[in-house]
């Protein structure tokens, strides 16, 4: 028997996007073409300034290409939707809300469960005791993990991620991954990881593409076929990491 393989959910066909003013033209993505499975974990890397950040909101529907288009489903997409949430670095949770009123924020006023949904997200993410709190009363990882619960609570196909543990310390932000991988075993979706850790990319994802240097095309590809839990001391692991810092121009004893 075989099995079908799964789906192209999203596709990014032939985009385009440049900025200019008074003074320069600046080309910062220049012909980028990858598709993304369904289901799949997808992390982009690149130097700093490549363009990472653009693409994230070209592909979650903030920023327009100048040439080019993304589906979703076989559809382009033009502006944002409920079907794919973004999550940053900056953090999304409103201050003055409790945890479960940034939950409830989401969701359609007549919606029979609402109630029960905030209540099961909280849970889901750790929060279970904590809905009555504010942001300003929660750690750093118990704010990220409203950010979650708030991205996941619409029930959303697709999350776009831009850096969003950037912030944290090494360790939180070690928990936080291992957070969203417990998440996504139970919840499963189709993600795209915009990150500058290359180990993060290699604890994550199921398939890592390196961008160029300005303007961002995609240098390489590559699949990380190891099962979860992952050993990122592994020769295995470490011989990717290798490979993808040298497609970064990083060489030498790293």
């Amino acid at each position: 028997m075989h099995t079908k393989p799964p789906s192209i959910k999203i596709g990014v066909q032939n985009i385009r996007k440049g900025f200019q003013n008074e003074k320069v033209n600046l080309q910062v993505i220049e012909g980028l073409d990858f598709e993304v499975r369904e289901g799949e974990f997808v992390a982009i890397v690149g130097p700093s300034g490549c363009g990472k950040t653009t693409l994230m909101n070209i592909m979650a529907g903030f920023l327009a290409p100048d040439t080019g288009v993304v589906t979703v489903d076989g559809k382009p997409r033009a502006q944002p939707n409920a079907r794919g949430i973004l999550i940053t670095q900056q953090g999304s949770v409103f201050p003055w809300l409790t945890v479960k009123q940034n939950l409830l924020f989401g969701l359609p006023e007549g919606l029979a469960n609402r109630d029960a949904l905030a209540d099961e997200y909280a849970a889901l993410v750790g929060l279970k005791g904590f809905e009555n709190n504010y942001p300003h009363e929660l750690s750093g990882g118990m704010l990220k993990r409203a950010e979650i619960a708030r991205a996941l609570v619409v029930k959303p196909e697709i999350l776009y991620m831009d850096e969003p543990f950037s912030a944290l310390d090494a360790l939180m932000s070690l928990r936080m991954q291992n957070e969203l991988l417990r998440i996504l075993s139970i919840e499963r979706h189709t993600v795209l990881l915009i990150t500058h850790d290359v180990e993060e990319a290699i604890h994550l994802a199921d398939r890592i593409l390196v961008l160029s240097p300005r303007p961002a095309r995609i240098q390489a590809s590559f699949d990380v076929p190891f099962a979860h839990p992952r050993r990122l001391s592994s020769p295995e692991a470490q011989a990717l990491r290798v490979a993808i810092l040298k497609e970064l121009g990083v060489t030498g004893t790293v």
